[in-house]
């Protein structure tokens, strides 16, 4: 009886109007505090001339990334896995934006040799490359080995983005000012490297997210490796956290995490559109103009990442190994040999 009767109470309690106030108040500013300053629709940028390609931009904030891009009148290449999928994007972006230059092409960042069929395209089809943004990556990954021999999270988060970034520098170089966009996460804070992680030796099997924060490590360290090797020569590349957002990136998790997840997410998590507003203002803002080697955090402020993410050791390190196994310190061998 008096579980009954504490049961009636606590559902008058929750049934106030007192209540329901407060609720709705804790709600806005939850709301409002998701937001940063920098708005996207408020920024004048124009993009005419300018050619982009935008990793994994059928969906969630790739998606959001291209039609941004192609708003500002660039040239927008959506790089994407599905054909059925990224067709279907580059019509809805097209109808969305009037803009007719968007184009698909079929990349899968966890194949070395999709990278550089992708690549060699490009290269055929465009004179210039103005912004490259990073975005695909995959979370939740069975561990599995690729048939390259690469460690399948590592290979789609971090090898295949390295491999194709490196491939494209040509084409970023040609143009006035390019900027290359890595999409990291705060994540990065508990990721570490190990290389013998790469052809899937000591892997932990008991955290799916372990290998994930790994990658987004990497890309950290990439970036700042990269934006030292880029010195002098007019693009900067920058790594960006988008905040927790409800996007596909659990989609490869059980229904009921899931589910959990985007319940608490309708209070507390960015949506795919807003998620896209901080690598939009990498990819485009005046602010982030001749900006290079840091690490933007999801309102768009200038922040250090962890310790780790700051080892320049590590990076060169990081960068050497990568290079081997992607095949460009081969490919450097015999252009120097030359």
């Amino acid at each position: 009886m008096e579980l009954t009767q504490l049961s009636a109470q606590l559902l008058s309690l929750i049934s106030h109007p007192v209540w329901f106030a407060i609720s709705v108040l804790l709600y806005l500013i939850v709301r409002l505090l998701k937001k940063g300053s920098w708005k996207p629709r408020q920024c004048p940028v124009d993009l005419s001339g300018k050619t982009a390609i935008v990793t994994g931009a059928n969906t969630g904030i790739g998606k959001f990334i291209a039609q941004d891009l192609a708003q500002r009148k660039a040239r927008v290449i959506l790089a994407c896995r599905s054909v059925e999928r990224g067709e279907r994007a580059v019509r809805e972006i097209r109808r969305q934006t009037g803009n007719s230059d968007i184009h698909l092409r079929l990349l899968d960042t966890s194949s070395m040799e999709s990278v550089q069929r992708f690549t060699e395209q490009i290269r055929k089809e465009e004179k210039q490359l103005d912004i490259l943004v990073n975005n695909a990556a995959a979370s939740g990954l069975d561990p599995a080995i690729t048939s390259e021999g690469f460690e399948l999270t590592i290979a789609t988060n971090y090898l295949g983005p390295f491999l194709l970034t490196n491939l494209l520098l040509d084409l970023l170089k040609r143009s006035a000012n390019a900027r290359i966009v890595n999409v990291s996460s705060m994540n990065h804070s508990s990721g570490k490297v190990d290389f013998r992680h790469f052809k899937g030796e000591n892997v932990q099997t008991s955290r799916r997210d372990g290998m994930y924060n790994n990658t987004k490590l990497m890309n950290v360290l990439f970036t700042m490796e990269l934006s030292q090797q880029l010195q002098q020569t007019g693009v900067t590349v920058n790594a960006v956290h988008p905040g927790v957002v409800m996007s596909e990136i659990l989609r490869n998790y059980n229904i009921i995490l899931r589910i959990i997840f985007n319940l608490i997410g309708i209070f507390f998590f960015k949506s795919s559109e807003e998620g896209a507003v901080s690598p939009i203002y990498c990819a485009v803002s005046k602010e982030m103009e001749g900006v290079s080697g840091k690490y933007i955090d999801s309102d768009c402020s200038l922040t250090l990442p962890s310790p780790s993410a700051q080892d320049q050791a590590l990076a060169k390190k990081l960068w050497e190994v990568s290079e081997s196994f992607t095949g460009l310190a081969n490919d450097k061998s015999q252009v120097n040999a030359m």
